[in-house]
């Protein structure tokens, strides 16, 4: 697992601070509410660890891969308890009903909302990186946690060894919602990324 310095997790946290600002602003624009989103942790694990941030409850996961001006660049995740998934939904087309069953509506809904998480995310990282990056189109899997994170990393098209975490908490006047954004970055790309980010670290020393 690499080793983050002070300074880079710093980094890490100003880098979930404009994508959650991104969301925040794209959200509330959507769901007609003023939504509040912040990232309480941000943390990078070894792949093997990651079905540790999941249960065995029912998730609503969304799947992007990078694309752009990285070839292969790697994968982001958006996870919500299903619970946690029918509020925004509830949120953004004006109902109440905590207890009913996802339709054809919600599935599109939720796409919606994991596209705007993941593109905030990535535009924060291809500002950091001076590239274009944008999330391809969204793959939703609703199912068990762990089942669900198991067969995606079974089927990752690219060497992942770590991943960077980005813990996130939303509220509005209705609801307070605790997710996590899961950027999977190629090898290359994470060196990347840490490179990058100690440049800039020794340019403002």
């Amino acid at each position: 697992m690499a080793i983050l310095t002070p300074m880079q997790i710093d980094a890490l946290n100003e880098l979930g601070n404009i994508g959650s600002s991104h969301a925040a602003n794209a959200l509330s624009a959507l769901l007609m509410h003023q939504i509040e989103l912040t990232v309480p942790a941000v943390e990078i694990v070894d792949l093997a660890e990651v079905h540790e941030y999941v249960t065995d409850d029912p998730f609503a996961i969304i799947l992007f891969e990078m694309q752009g001006e990285i070839d292969h660049a790697g994968y982001i995740l958006f996870l919500l308890p299903l619970s946690s998934a029918i509020r925004m939904i509830n949120v953004m087309m004006g109902m109440d009903d905590e207890n009913r069953e996802i339709g054809e509506m919600d599935e599109s809904a939720l796409q919606e909302i994991g596209n705007i998480m993941a593109s905030a995310f990535l535009n924060a990282t291809a500002e950091l990186l001076s590239v274009i990056m944008m999330p391809s189109p969204p793959n939703l899997v609703i199912d068990m946690g762990h089942a669900v994170i198991e067969e995606i990393l079974t089927d990752l098209a690219v060497e992942v060894n770590e991943v960077i975490i980005f813990q996130t908490s939303l509220s509005c006047d209705q609801y307070s919602i605790s997710g996590n954004l899961m950027m999977l970055p190629a090898i290359d790309t994470l060196r990347e990324i840490l490179s990058i980010m100690d440049q800039m670290l020794e340019d403002s020393a």
